[in-house]
């Protein structure tokens, strides 16, 4: 006989999985379904149902259901007993029940009627402390039943199978098996179209869950809504990316039946994972959603709490999740559920408290909200915005304390000594500001201070180290250097890798989040510059090209031919097409604040007329062309409305200046223009705001679009590829950097150690300010006039000054031994840093530079458009932190100005359209048509409406490239077929003419 490869094969291996046998066994053997049942049941097993058993009108076994009552709890059913139609009543409360409140409610809280109360669900035990919970848990009657006939409607529709608890339908499912050439996709398909929402067993709230399976994959939804069901993968991840890795003991998917489903998994995502959530308590249910965990998400809230049940208290966890993950849902289930677990012996929690610290501003309240909804419990959540709210919260018992990072450094003055409790912290976003001072702050808040100086430092010391009566669990997206060595778990090699992985590649390939680098545009800036001096001085050369490119893409002119680029790409690609049923929106990245207002400025004047605004965000106060601005004096409400108003119809386009690059979620953001140097994380977290996946008015964002008009391809690349599949670190940092450092600052001369202990000494004796300015303001004077240290000296001095606080601040919770000398000069470097007085000495001399010069011609040219920019695979791996000692570096060579521009016109003009020679003649001879053009001086000159005079000069400009068409053939057909060419050579133009003085030698010299 052949293997059986069909659907029903995988129903029966999932039969037998689940109750240890299968219809088929059965058949074979001769034996019945009740039969079997007392053979094979056991504390782990299911029971096997019988299709005839099922209630299409209730969607309940009736017979496990009575079973279950009669067995667990008849004094209750006898006190309804002598009700007529007393099983009808009891059968009809549940149905209301279910209707109004959903399954998960019903299970967990039992069914009241009249004075009796059902249990309907024995939960499992904590701890081994009270035997009689784990009797009752064994009470339960878990069952499957194959080929249920469901339909009131249809009596011949049937799903494949079906999961009850005590007789009350839990989960469905529709299987298929990949060598019948059937998969998930024909399962969620069936699911969708010939499976009516509206029967009983399929309505919203109904059953927790609802399965596709094949033998490779594995699908689920909790809500069933025809062609619009959303399914997602319930899978383990392949290769770092979607599906399933091959099973050496069976299918791919089997997993799913002997781990997921089995008695006690199952529970503990109802009791524990399982959710129903609206916006207001008070929704009716079909306004809520039932959130059921992705597998990643059970398995590392499962595998974080098996690691502390066997190692206890004291350890570190890196969590490494891509965006897209589900990771507030995460951490909330591992804030309720680390609280819950007990020591080994049962004896007692591992935590007394759990604190949860966000690095996320903007999402602060949301995380805390995703908290506050899963709460079973009342009165077991605090929110610390102070140091005395978080003292109260500790001292009172809450359970769950949230709080921010910002606010960490300034929570933790005055908190009394905790060191007799146990705590699990929970860092959101783990990046260096957990790595350093702040974290230093927090570890110091969980242990008491010492009055002895030389104790107290040692205390403190201690208290850096990671301490023992605290665990940290630490999520992020892209782990830094830092991250990794604090908080990853080190392997026998001496690496340090995350302890749980869902990664950027599979949260892509699932469709959790989508590929920001897939519609990738890069455009790249032409520019030539001329001297505006007869004299030609000497300039670094290589910090004159920097500072020339800096001032030539900050140009006013020049933002303005980027901006006409974005503003035409949006009304043509995001707006045209309706993206998001018209409320897509549209991120602008820029260099500063001076040039974000520039850009405000330039979209807002283009945009005018649009059924929408733009806005800007910034911080602080920036003065402009003399004009001081602020986000509120410009957008016209407060900085905290922008989240708020951005996410209205009012607001398309938001310019930004290093704000929302991080920690921002709007899932309607599509497009992004990038007019910024990114590299390294901050590349990657900035460019993933626009990966969140949009489902506004039940329209899924399919696509995003980023132009690029700083950064190439490959600067892209580079910054996506350690974070796409894991990150690991090479090795831990070389602590004798410190060493190598200390030993350069000491020759110097700047403090004795004697400055070093009498600071010290002052500072952990808790003395007033006033005495330890004397010793630090000394110490400063040394450096700033008695040493007659030259700038290089002061500059080589401060940034190894720097270097050492850094290092030992992230290294000293993690060395395995205490370097007293080290933590003075850390505490007493931290004081004296911000006193010493550095000057810059190449600002008055590239200033000197950018006046010596004027941008002459720039042009702007597309690369290559809708570019699919592929990462790496493989495992990346991070190297630590620089070992060398850091200080100032030599001077470059210095070139006379007429070089340097040479140099620059070489590098950034070359290859558009012509040399920059034939470049020059080309722009001189259609500016010239233009400047002779008799309508030139009425039209534009002397045209006092600056709008019109524009679109005059557009005309005269576009009438000149036309009369130029047989000589210049292929700049004609540029500028006629490539709005962005136009744009960019349309800009030159204007530019050259409104340079009288320029236009007036050039074009006297061209008529000579």
């Amino acid at each position: 006989m052949v293997t059986k490869t069909n659907e029903q094969a995988l129903e029966a291996c999932i039969e037998k999985a689940l109750t240890g046998t299968c219809r088929e066994q059965l058949k074979l053997e001769g034996v019945g379904v009740a039969e079997a049942n007392e053979q094979y049941r056991s504390g782990h097993l299911y029971w096997l149902g019988e299709s005839s058993d099922f209630d299409r009108e209730l969607a309940i076994d009736r017979r496990l259901f009575w079973n279950f009552l009669e067995s667990t709890q008849a004094e209750e059913l006898a006190k309804v007993k002598d009700r007529p139609n007393w099983q009808r009543l009891i059968l009809e409360r549940l149905n209301r029940k279910i209707q109004k409140d959903g399954i998960l409610k019903v299970l967990k809280g039992g069914l009241r009627i009249d004075d009796a109360h059902f249990t309907l669900l024995y939960s499992q035990p904590y701890n081994t402390i009270n035997p009689e919970v784990e009797k009752l848990f064994e009470q339960n009657i878990f069952s499957v039943t194959r080929q249920v006939y469901y339909s009131q409607a249809d009596p011949l529709k049937s799903i494949d199978m079906v999961i009850f608890i005590n007789g009350i339908a839990v989960a469905t499912f529709e299987l298929k098996n990949a060598w019948t050439g059937q998969s998930t996709y024909h399962a969620m398909k069936q699911y969708r179209k010939d499976r009516e929402p509206n029967e009983t067993l399929l309505q919203f709230g109904r059953c927790l869950v609802h399965f596709a399976v094949d033998t490779d994959d594995v699908y689920m939804t909790t809500r069933l809504d025809g062609d619009r069901t959303n399914f997602l993968p319930f899978n383990k991840g392949h290769n770092y990316g979607k599906g399933n890795p091959p099973n050496p003991t069976g299918h791919k998917t089997s997993y799913l039946w002997q781990d997921v489903l089995s008695r006690q998994s199952l529970t503990a995502i109802i009791e524990h994972f399982a959710k129903l959530v609206g916006e207001k308590e008070n929704d009716p249910l079909k306004k809520k959603n039932l959130i059921f965990p992705r597998y990643h998400q059970l398995e590392v809230v499962r595998n974080l709490l098996a690691d502390v049940r066997s190692r206890g208290v004291g350890q570190t966890y890196l969590i490494q999740h891509s965006a897209g993950s589900g990771k507030s849902n995460s951490i909330t289930w591992t804030a309720y559920q680390l609280i819950e677990v007990y020591a080994k012996d049962g004896s007692h929690p591992v935590f007394d408290s759990v604190i949860v610290v966000t690095d996320r501003r903007v999402l602060d309240k949301q995380l805390q909200n995703t908290i506050k909804q899963f709460s079973e419990v009342k009165n077991i959540i605090a929110h610390a915005t102070s140091s005395q709210e978080l003292k109260q919260s500790l001292e009172s018992g809450k359970k769950i304390i949230i709080t921010t990072i910002q606010k960490f450094p300034y929570i933790v003055d005055g908190i009394a000594d905790m060191s007799d409790k146990r705590f699990a912290v929970i860092i959101d976003e783990a990046h260096s500001s957990q790595s350093g001072s702040a974290a230093d702050n927090l570890n110091r808040t969980l242990g008491a201070d010492e009055d002895e100086v030389q104790d107290a430092i040692l205390e403190i010391m201690k208290k850096r180290k990671m301490r023992d009566n605290a665990s940290y669990f630490a999520f992020t997206a892209t782990p830094k250097n830092a991250t990794l060595e604090r908080f990853g778990e080190k392997t026998s090699e001496g690496k340090f890798i995350p302890f749980h992985l869902y990664s950027m590649k599979q949260a892509i390939e699932e469709g959790f989040i989508l590929d920001v680098l897939a519609n990738y545009t890069t455009y790249r800036s032409y520019y030539q510059i001329e001297k505006s001096i007869l004299e030609n001085p000497l300039f670094d050369s290589a910090k004159a090209q920097k500072k020339l490119r800096a001032y030539v893409e900050g140009d006013k002119e020049t933002i303005a031919v980027k901006a006409d680029v974005m503003v035409g790409h949006f009304l043509e690609q995001v707006v045209g097409p309706k993206k998001l049923k018209g409320q897509a929106k549209a991120m602008v990245i820029t260099r500063n604040i001076e040039s974000a207002v520039h850009y405000f400025h330039t979209i807002r004047d283009a945009i005018k007329g649009q059924p929408f605004k733009a806005m800007i965000a910034f911080s602080g106060k920036k003065t402009v062309d003399g004009v001081e601005y602020t986000e509120e004096s410009i957008n016209g409400f407060p900085s905290k409305d922008i989240e708020e108003k951005f996410d209205s119809g009012e607001y398309r386009l938001l310019v930004v200046a290093n704000k929302y690059l991080t920690g921002f979620d709007q899932p309607k953001l599509s497009t992004m223009y990038v007019d910024k140097k990114l590299q390294g994380v901050l590349a990657v977290q900035a460019l993933s705001r626009l990966n969140r996946c949009s489902h506004a008015l039940n329209k899924r964002k399919e696509d995003t679009f980023v132009l690029d008009f700083f950064n190439s391809t490959d600067d892209i690349k580079d910054a996506f590829d350690p974070f796409y599949t894991s990150t690991a670190l090479s090795k831990a940092t070389d602590v004798n950097v410190l060493h190598d450092t200390k030993e350069k600052l000491d020759e110097v001369g700047v403090y004795e150690w004697k400055d070093v202990e009498a600071f010290c000494t002052l500072y952990f004796s808790d003395a007033e300010a006033e005495y330890l300015s004397p010793i630090i303001d000394l110490c400063a004077d040394r450096f700033n006039r008695e040493l007659e240290l030259d700038d290089d000296d002061k500059i080589d001095f401060k940034i190894k000054a720097k270097q050492f606080v850094k290092i030992y601040a992230q290294l000293a919770c993690i060395m395995p031994f205490d370097n007293i000398e080290w933590e003075k000069l850390h505490w007493f470097l931290k004081f004296l840093i911000p006193k010493l007085k550095i000057k810059d000495k190449d600002k008055d001399t590239l200033d000197e530079l950018l006046e010596s010069v004027d941008l002459s011609t720039y042009g702007l040219e597309r690369v290559k458009l809708k570019e699919s920019i592929g990462l790496d695979d493989s495992d990346s791996e991070l190297d630590p932190q620089n070992p060398n000692v850091r200080g100032v570096g030599p001077d470059g060579p210095v070139d006379p100005l007429d070089e340097i521009i040479k140099a620059f016109n070489q590098r950034w003009f070359a290859g558009w359209e012509a040399t920059p020679e034939e470049q020059r003649i080309k722009f001189i001879n259609i500016a010239q048509n233009v400047f002779n053009n008799p309508n030139y001086q009425t039209q534009v000159v002397d045209n006092q409406d600056e709008q019109n005079s524009r679109i005059a000069l557009e005309k005269l400009i576009s009438l000149a490239v036309s009369q130029e068409r047989k000589r210049e053939l292929d700049l004609y057909k540029r500028y006629a077929q490539d709005p962005e060419f136009k744009l960019a050579f349309d800009s030159s133009i204007m530019r050259m003419l409104a340079n009288k003085e320029i236009s007036k030698v050039v074009f006297e010299t061209m008529a000579q």
